[in-house]
């Protein structure tokens, strides 16, 4: 592959390259998009886990809505929101999220969450809730929802789908051999089933997955999980640049370059994914709506 930059946890800090720079964000947009937020009690995963792109993507009135709280009930090594004891459910969530999507006047939102192992149902009903919601106020925007594993239960998988997302994407996220120092209470086989059910349950509803690269793996099991993904019909890929939050988290091991990036993308399409969305600041919501537009002209031409 093309030429790499190493960094170890030892290195001093180096810049960082001129592909991962962003505009600080500011905008009139954004500030008006925040404050709605903030009017209507609700969290972003844009702002939880320190996006970089949150800019960019508030300038244009989009964002990926984190329901269920801030607080997540496990620890992963790579992730910026706060862990711990969440608070109860707010079972009025639905409408207000429902409320500001038709406030925004989006046409396309992603629906994430925080996992929430405390509950039986995973936080499903309240995913399931936000959709029928949004449906009833704005038929015409489309919903992406990424979901926890559930700890592996169908029941809760089955209560999503049967609402009928546009779009079911749950991460990946990192090789099998990274999960234990990555991803707390997270199983890459687990993962893969997920995907693999989704696909049973609701064959017309297109699954999506994230990868990060940077975190130590090596380009023989990236490729391994690409061929893993495909056995179980994902069909729609990201892959982006892991940037570690603060010192307390997992180490990034190198970035990755540009032409890096480009290669993973053409040997992902390769192995028949219908669309790869790869580069340094691509996130699993970013330009998620041109990301479905794309699957969606390429699963008519399929």
């Amino acid at each position: 592959m093309a030429r790499v930059i190493p960094l170890t946890p030892e290195q001093p800090r180096i810049p960082k390259p001129e592909w991962l720079k962003v505009k600080a964000p500011g905008s009139a947009n954004y500030l008006r998009l925040k404050s709605i937020m903030r009017d209507l009690r609700l969290n972003t995963v844009c702002e939880e886990a320190r996006c970089p792109n949150i800019g960019e993507c508030w300038n244009h009135g989009t964002a990926t809505f984190m329901i269920l709280g801030d607080i997540c009930t496990r620890a992963c090594a790579y992730c910026a929101v706060s862990h711990g004891r969440p608070a109860p459910v707010d079972t009025a969530e639905p409408e207000r999220v429902a409320n500001a999507i038709q406030q925004l006047a989006l046409n396309y939102v992603v629906i994430t969450s925080v996992d929430r192992d405390d509950l039986k149902d995973g936080g499903a009903s309240i995913f399931a809730g936000v959709i029928t919601e949004t449906r009833k106020r704005l038929p015409s925007c489309r919903i992406e929802v990424l979901i926890p594993d559930f700890k592996g239960e169908e029941a809760p998988l089955r209560t999503v789908l049967e609402a009928r997302p546009d779009v079911m994407n749950h991460n990946t996220e990192t090789v099998p051999r990274l999960y234990r120092m990555a991803r707390s209470g997270g199983r890459y086989s687990r993962t893969l089933e997920l995907l693999d059910r989704s696909r049973t349950i609701a064959p017309d509803i297109p699954t999506k997955t994230g990868l990060m690269v940077g975190l130590g793996e090596e380009r023989e099991e990236l490729l391994a999980v690409f061929r893993d993904l495909r056995q179980v019909g994902c069909q729609i890929l990201t892959i982006g640049q892991y940037l570690r939050p603060t010192q307390a988290h997992a180490p990034m091991v190198r970035y990755y370059t540009p032409d890096e990036f480009r290669e993973l993308k053409q040997i992902a399409l390769d192995m028949g994914f219908v669309h790869v969305d790869s580069g340094p600041l691509v996130r699993s919501s970013y330009h998620a709506n041109e990301t479905a537009d794309a699957w969606a002209e390429a699963a008519a031409h399929a």
